[in-house]
C-alpha cells in the first residue's frame, strides 16, 4: 500500500529544523531562567554572550515560523 499524503523533502526538512529550533530555544530559556540542564546544548554556541535570553526567544519564534511555512508547503502540494 502506498501513502497518498507524502511530504515533500523541503516540508520534511522544515519540520526537522523547526523541531530543533523550538526545542533548543525552549531548553535554552529553561536553562537561563531555572538553571536546568541544556537538552540541546549545541544551541548555546548560536547565542552571543550577554544576549542568550533574546537569542533563545528568537530561536523559538523562528522555529514556529518555519513550522507554519513547512505546513503551508505540505498543504500546497496536496491541492
Amino acid at each position: 500500500m502506498t501513502s497518498s499524503n507524502q511530504k515533500s523533502p523541503v516540508a520534511a526538512l522544515a519540520g526537522v529544523l523547526s523541531f530543533v529550533l523550538v526545542v533548543g530555544g525552549a531548553s535554552g530559556l529553561l536553562h537561563e531562567w531555572l538553571g536546568w540542564i541544556h537538552f540541546m546544548g549545541f544551541v548555546r554556541f548560536l547565542a552571543p554572550d550577554g544576549y542568550e535570553v533574546y537569542s533563545y526567544v528568537v530561536m523559538t519564534a523562528l522555529g514556529l515560523v518555519v513550522a507554519v511555512a513547512g505546513d503551508a508547503l505540505s498543504r500546497r502540494g496536496r491541492v
